[in-house]
Formats: C-alpha cells, structure tokens, sequence
C-alpha cells in the first residue's frame, strides 16, 4: 500500500461493497470519500456541505476495533433527528481519514425520506 493511504471498506445504499486506498494527506473525511468515488448519487450524501447540519453522510461503523474520534455535540443533536439511527451511526463527514482508522468499514445508511 502506498504512504498517506488506508484501506476503508465502503458498503453504498445497494450493498455493493468497495474497498478503497484512501488519502490521509488531504484532510478528507468519510463523505468526502463516498463523493469522490461517486459511492452514492450526486445530491444524497453532504448535502451540508459537511457541516454536521444534515444526516445524508450517515453511516454505520462496521468495524469495531478502530478507535473512532469523539462524537462532538453537533454529531449527537444531528443523529437525534436523523432516521435509520443505529448504536454504530456516525456523520461521515465528521470522520476524517487518518492513519489510525486503517482497515474501518462504513455501511451507508439508507437515504432519508426527508428532503432539505
């Protein structure tokens, strides 16, 4: 594998899973990730822009050896409204690709029914 890379499983909305070389170079996070590899349609995921304002990065963290960065109050209040909401839900715009979460796997979580 490369230097600034890790591998990150991702499982998009259909189950198809991707197993990606990821950058940790470039400041990027988990939804920043799924746009980049278009793992979901344009306008379902990030639709915040990254934010913590809206639930559409959604994720499930399959993976749980990895520890994860703490969930800061904004994630928290975010996943209170969001639906789909499991134990293993994070925002995965709040995930920042980095060393140490080598190996993670994500699963989207389904698209909401909510718009905007």
């Amino acid at each position: 594998m490369e230097e600034n890379t890790i591998k990150v499983t991702v499982v998009d909305r259909n189950g198809k899973t991707h197993e990606i070389d990821a950058p940790t170079d470039m400041n990027m996070n988990i939804m920043e990730l799924v746009r980049a590899y278009e793992l979901a349609p344009e306008g379902t995921i990030g639709i915040c822009g990254g934010m913590a304002m809206c639930a559409s990065c959604q994720c499930y963290i399959e993976t749980t050896d990895i520890e994860l960065p703490e969930m800061s109050v904004e994630e928290e209040d975010m996943l209170d409204q969001a639906f789909y909401v499991k134990e293993n839900s994070r925002l995965g715009c709040q995930i920042f690709l980095k060393d140490e979460l080598d190996g993670l796997k994500v699963t989207l979580a389904p698209e909401s029914e909510v718009g905007d």
